[in-house]
C-alpha cells in the first residue's frame, strides 16, 4: 500500500510516523496526484502542536504532514476541466504532501513548467506564493525600503528577491549565520536578536516604509515601532500583529499566483533555493531541520517515481 508520514494526535514528535494508507479517491473537483515532491514549512510541524488554520476544522487523525507538493495527475474527479492524466502539476494537497499520492484541488492547483524541476515547484505553493501575496498587499512602490524578518527562511528568501525586483531596498533580518545568504539575495543583513529596533534605525535613519515579518514573537513586537500600523503584515504571528494594529498576509490562494510564481522561477527572477532534499522514509529528519529554526532557504521531502 503506498505510504505517507503521518501524525496520530496532537504533541510532539513522538506522535509522528510512516505509515501505510488506502490511496484516496478524488471526489468533484479534485486531483489525484502521485507525488514526486513536497515542501517543508514550519506550518506543518506547528499542525501538529494542535494549530488550526484561521477558518478551517481540526484534522481528523492520522494526518499527513505537507501544505505544498508537485507530482504527476493519477485521476481526475467529477467535472475536472483543463486537468489529465499524466499532467505534471504543482500546488496545495488537500490531503498532505508528505505522501505517495495525495488529493489536489483544482483551484489552487497549476500545470509545472517544463523547464521547472519538481523539486523547484514543490516550494511555491506556500513559500513564494505567501511572498508573493504579502508584497502585493503592501503594495510598495520602487525606492521604498521593506524590512523583511526572518529573511534567511523559505518565506523571507522569497520576499527578499521578490522584493528587490520590484526595485525596493530590503533590510534582511537573520541570524549571523545567515548573513552571507541574505546579502546574496540583494538584501542588507540587520542581525537578529534583542535590540533589533536600534540596529534598523542605525541602517536606515530615515526609516522602513513597511515591515513583512515572517518570525513573530519578540522580533515582530521590536519591528511593529519601525513603521505605521497600516504597513506592519506578518504570516510569522497572525493573532499578534492583529493585536499591534497591523494585519495577517492575505493569502490568495489561486492557480494565477501559482502560475505567476512558477513564471518568476522560469525566468529566473526567483531562485528556490532548495538547500536540503530527504528521501520519505526520512521526513522526521527533514521536519526537524524545519521544527528548529535554523533551517537556511527551503528543505524538500523526494518521492520516488
Amino acid at each position: 500500500m503506498p505510504k505517507a508520514y503521518v501524525f496520530t494526535r496532537n504533541g510532539g514528535p513522538e506522535v509522528e510516523g510512516l505509515t501505510e494508507r488506502e490511496r484516496p479517491k478524488p471526489g468533484p473537483g479534485e486531483l489525484l496526484v502521485a507525488v514526486r515532491a513536497a515542501g517543508v514549512n514550519p506550518v506543518d510541524w506547528k499542525l501538529r502542536t494542535g494549530y488550526t488554520r484561521p477558518g478551517s476544522e481540526p484534522q481528523p487523525f492520522p494526518a499527513v504532514f505537507g501544505s505544498e507538493a508537485a507530482g504527476t495527475v493519477v485521476e481526475t474527479g467529477p467535472g475536472v476541466e483543463g486537468f489529465a492524466p499524466g499532467d505534471e502539476v504543482f500546488g496545495n494537497p488537500l490531503t498532505g504532501g508528505y505522501a505517495e499520492y495525495t488529493l489536489m484541488p483544482v483551484a489552487v492547483t497549476a500545470h509545472k513548467p517544463a523547464a521547472l524541476s519538481f523539486t523547484d515547484a514543490a516550494v511555491l505553493p506556500v513559500a513564494a506564493a505567501t511572498a508573493y501575496d504579502g508584497l502585493r498587499q503592501l503594495g510598495l512602490g520602487r525606492g521604498a525600503t521593506l524590512l523583511v524578518t526572518g529573511a534567511g527562511g523559505g518565506v523571507g528568501s522569497a520576499a527578499v528577491q521578490l522584493a528587490r525586483h520590484a526595485g525596493l531596498r530590503v533590510l534582511g533580518v537573520a541570524s549571523e549565520a545567515k548573513k552571507d545568504f541574505v546579502e546574496s539575495l540583494g538584501a542588507e543583513h540587520i542581525p537578529s536578536g534583542a535590540g533589533l529596533a536600534d540596529r534598523v534605525r542605525a541602517a536606515a535613519p530615515e526609516g522602513v516604509d513597511a515591515v513583512f515579518d515572517l518570525v513573530g514573537g519578540d522580533t515582530l513586537r521590536e519591528a511593529a515601532g519601525l513603521t505605521d500600523s497600516a504597513a506592519l503584515i506578518s504570516a510569522g504571528g497572525k493573532p499578534l500583529v492583529t493585536e499591534l494594529g497591523g494585519a495577517p498576509v492575505r493569502r490568495a490562494r489561486t492557480a494565477a499566483v501559482l502560475d505567476e510564481v512558477a513564471r518568476l522561477t522560469v525566468e529566473g527572477v526567483l531562485r528556490t533555493h532548495v538547500t536540503r532534499t530527504v528521501p520519505l522514509d526520512r521526513a522526521a529528519e527533514a521536519l526537524r531541520a524545519v521544527e528548529d529554526g535554523h533551517a537556511l532557504g527551503k528543505t524538500v521531502i523526494e518521492v520516488t517515481a
